[in-house]
């Protein structure tokens, strides 16, 4: 018998663990650099040596707020951190240090477009808390290895409602949500290297009941494609359990990256396992509003404001603008470009400036070409702004083809990031011939080798104009200026 399958909802709630951009840790001085040799970022505070004493991040709060304000949350004033207790090997103390009983934000929402469907997911809370070492399986055959320089990194965790529908859904939410990170410059968003981290709560129901169901938790996906893929199996399987007529358990499972399949790890812990309470070491701490205002006034001009910018005063279409303002470091190149040949706000006729369309070709073309390429970000490009900026002002102004800037000057300035584009033209003798007689006179040699063509032309068979521009192009060896020669050309044959 088959499963009708669009009988049933998926409910999905996302935890998503930031690792936050600060040099020390949440509680001491260790460093927080990723990929430093194992236990080489500890001190006795971080391996919960007895007699220790943990000091609070201030810029560790700093971020919380600022994401909290981006995600439109209310902001609570008066804070602590609990203990969270639970034994696991790479847990120095035996507890985490966490606000799970108090966030510092709570409320507010992650705005995500499928298509041309919009949708805030709600979020539940953010709040602050250590993270955990890490367990290596892989370096000796009989022991496992514990790296403690992660034990005590600052972490946000991002808790959405249950109001995600599909691993669709997730995708667009998550992705959203890296962007949004790195737009505040407050984690960079890499889940490869663990600084972005998410467990995916999921259950399902029949359309139309209010009930959630049971839930499995998905643990440490690693991917934003991976949650994608966890859910949507995972939901079938849920799926195919209550068809059956089974029990649905409470679960943590994880995924399997190869198989595209969820397994159990243990039974799920409910909250009381981890018996909360205000951690004695640590003062509980008050937030002024001119605290929270002055973090406020840091928060950037975020992607979607960007986007309206980018539409309206430089009339970029919608597809450009938001493939430009992606990344907050690749947006920011681009806005340079524009200053650096001072781009009028709107490019019309009469108006001052440049279009802000060759800039944007540029950036989405050959740039992102280069920079896809390499695996590289904007921050790795060789070229400054105002490079970019002088070899669209050679091409706008008629004295390089688009073709000769992408194709020869473009690669030759990566190998010379120093040199002039306009030197460099001038010197490979690059430069386009914009001499109106001198191309007239290129033109009537054409028009004088192929008379049987111009009479053709004349007839109405307006294609040949082609072949003119061509020949043109071979006598001045690819050097004629196509808009000058199409002009004369077109004022010759059509007199």
């Amino acid at each position: 018998m088959a499963i009708n399958y669009d009988a049933y909802e998926t409910v999905v709630g996302l935890e998503v663990h930031a690792q936050l951009l600060t040099r020390s840790k949440l509680f001491c001085g260790d460093a927080t650099v990723f990929g430093s040799e194992p236990n080489t970022q500890v001190s006795p505070v971080t391996l919960a040596h007895p007699g220790t004493l943990p000091k609070m991040n201030r810029k560790a709060i700093e971020f919380a707020i600022k994401m909290g304000l981006a995600c439109h949350c209310e902001i609570v004033k008066e804070n602590y951190f609990a203990r969270k207790n639970y034994f696991y090997p790479d847990l120095p103390k035996g507890y985490q240090l966490s606000q799970h009983t108090t966030p510092i934000c709570k409320g507010g929402y992650i705005n995500i477009k499928i298509q041309d469907r919009e949708n805030n997911i709600r979020l539940n809370r953010i709040h602050l808390e250590e993270d955990a070492g890490k367990s290596l399986h892989d370096v000796d055959p009989e022991n496992t290895g514990l790296d403690f320089n992660r034990a005590g990194v600052p972490l946000i965790e991002i808790v959405s409602e249950p109001d995600i529908r599909s691993g669709e859904e997730a995708y667009a939410y998550l992705t959203e949500l890296r962007k949004l990170v790195r737009y505040l410059e407050i984690c960079d968003g890499n889940m490869e290297e663990g600084s972005l981290r998410c467990d995916a709560n999921i259950s399902v129901r029949k359309k139309g009941e209010t009930k959630l169901g049971t839930r499995a938790e998905i643990k440490n996906l690693n991917s934003i494609r991976n949650v994608k893929r966890a859910i949507e199996f995972e939901s079938k399987r849920m799926i195919d359990m209550l068809e059956q007529g089974l029990e649905i358990t409470q679960q943590t499972r994880s995924f399997d990256a190869d198989s595209g399949t969820t397994f159990s790890i243990r039974d799920k812990e409910d909250a009381e396992d981890y018996r909360y309470f205000p951690d004695p070491d640590l003062t509980k701490f008050n937030l002024t509003d001119e605290f929270i205002e002055t973090i406020r006034k840091t928060i950037p001009i975020l992607q979607k404001e960007r986007i309206k910018k980018y539409t309206t005063e430089y009339q970029l279409s919608y597809y450009d603008a938001s493939l430009l303002t992606e990344e907050k470091d690749f947006s920011d190149y681009f806005e340079k470009v524009i200053q650096s040949f001072e781009c009028a706000p709107l490019p019309l006729e009469g108006v001052g400036g440049r279009s802000a369309k060759p800039a944007a070709n540029w950036m989405l073309g050959p740039v992102k070409s280069w920079l896809n390429e390499n695996s590289a970000d904007i921050d790795q490009f060789p070229l400054d702004p105002q490079k970019i900026a002088a070899i669209i002002n050679l091409v706008e102004d008629g004295k390089l083809s688009f073709s000769v800037a992408s194709t020869k000057l473009f690669h030759e300035l990566i190998k010379n990031p120093n040199a002039e584009p306009g030197e460099i033209a001038e010197e490979k003798n690059w430069l386009q011939d914009s001499d109106t007689d001198h191309i007239e006179n290129l033109i009537d040699q054409v028009l004088n080798k192929f008379p049987e063509k111009v009479k053709e032309y004349k007839k109405g068979k307006k294609g040949l104009m082609g072949l003119f521009v061509g020949e043109v192009m071979k006598l001045s060896k690819g050097k004629a200026d196509p808009k000058i020669t199409n002009d004369i050309l077109s004022e010759k044959l059509n007199s």
